[in-house]
C-alpha cells in the first residue's frame, strides 16, 4: 500500500461539511482507505492572474482547506481519477466556474516524483501555498519534499503570511461525520 497526501478545498456552501463529505467519499473508493484528516483551515481566496485574463469570476467566499492522508493500492493516475470522480459527484464543473464544492489534489504519493500528462507529483504548489502547508504541518511536520529536501515545517516557516487575516484554524462541526456515522 502507498501513502498519499491529499489536499482538500471548498469555497461554495458549507466548506467544512463539503470537505467531510468529500473525504468520506474518497474513503469509499475502491483501493482507497482514508487514515487521518487535518483540522479545517479557513483561508482567504487566492485569485490567479490567468483566471482574470480569461474573464473568470471567483466568489468572495473564503476557502475551507484541509489535508488528508490515505493508503491506496491505486496508481497515481487511478487515484487522480478516483478523486475527480468524487469532485464530479459533488458538482464540480471545471468548465463553468473556478469556484468549487470540492477540490481534491494529490500532494504526495509516497516519495514518488512524477511529471506526466495531467499530473505532477509532488504537487507543484506545495511550497507556495499556506493553505496546504498549515494543515500538512499539522499531520506531517517532518515530511520531506522529495525534490527540495525541505520538511513541511521548514517550508511553512519560510512562507510569509498575514496571520489570522489570511488563515484561521477551525474545528470540524461534527466529528461523527469524519467517521461516516452521519450523512452530510
Amino acid at each position: 500500500m502507498t501513502l498519499a497526501y491529499i489536499g482538500l478545498g471548498s469555497n461554495l456552501g458549507d466548506g467544512c461539511r463539503n470537505l467531510l463529505k468529500a473525504w468520506r467519499m474518497v474513503g469509499e473508493q475502491a483501493g482507497v482507505s482514508g487514515l487521518v484528516l487535518s483540522s479545517p483551515y479557513l483561508t482567504r481566496p487566492v485569485v490567479k492572474d490567468a483566471w482574470l485574463r480569461e474573464g473568470c469570476q471567483l466568489s468572495e467566499q473564503w476557502f475551507t482547506n484541509a489535508v488528508g492522508v490515505l493508503e491506496t493500492d491505486l496508481s497515481p493516475h487511478e487515484l487522480l481519477a478516483a478523486l475527480q470522480t468524487v469532485e464530479n459527484l459533488l458538482g464540480r464543473d471545471r468548465q463553468k466556474t473556478v469556484d468549487r464544492v470540492a477540490d481534491l489534489d494529490i500532494l504526495y504519493y509516497d516519495e514518488q516524483v512524477l511529471v506526466d500528462w495531467g499530473l505532477q507529483i509532488p504537487h507543484p504548489g506545495i511550497a507556495e501555498r499556506l493553505f496546504v502547508l498549515a494543515p500538512l504541518e499539522e499531520l506531517a511536520p517532518d515530511k520531506l519534499h522529495p525534490l527540495t529536501g525541505k520538511t513541511t515545517r521548514q517550508m511553512r516557516r519560510a512562507r510569509s503570511f498575514g496571520g489570522d487575516n489570511d488563515l484561521r484554524r477551525m474545528t470540524w462541526p461534527d466529528v461523527q461525520l469524519l467517521h461516516g456515522a452521519n450523512q452530510a
